[in-house]
């Protein structure tokens, strides 16, 4: 590739005219010195109002039990397990875009992987939540885990529940760490630009002593990347587990191989639309779309449309294979999806998951922002939906007609479930606030170099 078109390409990445320190100030500022625009103050205001509703429902939910959620004979998982896995699925798409793309030497990832992987680390705090609250005593969370205890009962390890803790707990504190390693070049800029003594001490322990020495870089690059490398199979790894806790299961529209691919090709599709429903605020909020450029609205387009096709082949797969199986039970649970009392909802995540994404083949379109926008919303919505079906409609009508009923989440499954999404909203809010949202030493290695400086290094972008 000549040199004036790898310019070009940068130039669609960071925008024409930026030097080293334009990016540093521009992106620091925002978290040093300039004042937030009012959005960020109603958004926050109102996100916090949600997680104190959060609050509420987690403390009635003590004194009461877990009673207060709508479950019921045959639904015995409702809302709990539904918003554990669309959260869970959310946040991979930040795994992907700072681990996968990071390997696979992807720049573009660069303007949007601290977001999406605070966007994860925000997503496995709520989807956390639902299966210690489930046990009805999460002060006892720590029985799951296989260490000696008084009872000298172990966990059944042969349950895919079981599974779930310990692929969660190690996906949440690789993608802690990878988010906090990738910070400390940063939390040293910001320490060095800072006036408040208050942030000066803060930012300078949260930056562990960085001096930008060459030691430092060849040794964060040497973690990032160890990082990235034990990142990349848990993307895999964790949706496949989580899908195991139905697949292992005998119910009609559970007991599928399908489910691993497909579960994390959803979770994919479902975190990159979250990271669009983000990202495109801030890029109006705060003037950075010469940083998040249309260059990354249509890279994330794309992706996006890809992983709609592959959930959509696994629809197509899932009711192929229930008439071609032969089952009586598994061809009822299609039929009951398409004309039964949750038909609705079916048809809609079709609608939201499968036909609104196709607007992405026009390029204007990919490009337009609102109509972006409109199709992430619709990806939330849908793949929320999904959960709901594949959990409440195979569970409604079970094997004998005397077990059926009907599955309607309680004022305090939609309560936990709104004050869910207040609490993420508001640390992103704060993480904006507190912490530069775009890496500024990942950015500075994208600014073209003069002659003579070696190109590729990110040390040497920032020593220069």
């Amino acid at each position: 590739m000549s040199q004036s078109t790898h310019h070009a390409d940068q130039d669609a990445l960071i925008g024409p005219g930026h030097t080293m320190a334009t990016l540093t100030d521009k992106i620091s500022d925002i978290v040093l010195t300039k004042k937030h625009p009012l959005q960020w103050f109603a958004v926050t205001g109102i996100a916090a109002i949600f997680a104190s509703l959060l609050a509420l429902t987690v403390v009635n939910l003590f004194f009461t039990g877990i009673g207060v959620w709508g479950p019921n004979n045959p639904v015995g998982w409702g809302f709990d397990i539904i918003n554990f896995v669309w959260w869970i699925g959310i946040g991979h798409a930040g795994t992907l875009i700072s681990a996968i793309l990071l390997l696979l030497r992807q720049e573009w990832r660069t303007s949007i992987n601290r977001s999406a992987e605070a966007m994860t680390v925000f997503a496995v705090m709520c989807a956390g939540m639902y299966p210690l609250l489930h046990t009805g005593r999460p002060w006892l969370a720590y029985w799951l885990l296989p260490i000696p205890n008084s009872m000298g009962i172990w966990p059944q390890f042969r349950s895919p529940l079981i599974w779930d803790v310990f692929a969660v707990s190690t996906y949440a504190t690789v993608s802690m760490l990878f988010w906090y390693v990738g910070l400390i070049p940063d939390f040293a800029v910001l320490r060095d630009k800072a006036t408040k003594k208050v942030q000066k001490v803060v930012y300078g322990m949260l930056a562990l002593g960085w001096r930008n020495a060459a030691r430092h870089w060849d040794r964060y690059e040497t973690a990032y990347l160890l990082l990235a490398g034990m990142s990349t199979p848990l993307v895999l790894s964790v949706h496949t587990v989580v899908s195991f806790d139905f697949a292992a299961g005998i119910i009609p529209g559970w007991h599928t191989t399908v489910f691993p691919p497909y579960f994390v090709a959803g979770a994919i599709f479902a975190g990159f639309a979250m990271v669009l429903t983000l990202s495109i605020p801030l890029r109006i909020w705060y003037g950075v779309d010469d940083l998040i450029t249309d260059k990354h609205l249509d890279n994330m387009a794309k992706v996006l449309l890809a992983t709609g096709w592959i959930v959509t082949y696994g629809y197509g797969l899932e009711a192929f294979m229930c008439f071609y199986s032969g089952s009586t039970y598994e061809e009822f649970m299609l039929l009951n999806r398409l004309q039964g009392p949750y038909a609705f909802q079916y048809w809609s995540l079709l609608l939201t998951n499968c036909v609104l994404p196709q607007i992405m083949w026009v390029p204007k379109l990919r490009r337009n922002i609102w109509a972006l926008y409109f199709v992430a919303m619709s990806v939330n919505i849908g793949m929320w939906l999904e959960r709901y079906v594949i959990i409440v409609v195979s569970l409604h009508r079970d094997f004998l007609p005397s077990s059926w009923g009907m599955y309607a989440g309680s004022r305090w499954d939609w309560a936990m479930f709104l004050g869910t999404l207040g609490f993420f909203t508001t640390m992103f809010m704060l993480f904006i606030r507190f912490l530069p949202m775009i890496s500024i030493a990942e950015m500075k290695a994208l600014v073209p170099h003069k002659p003579g400086l070696a190109t590729g290094s990110r040390h040497a972008a920032a020593h220069h």
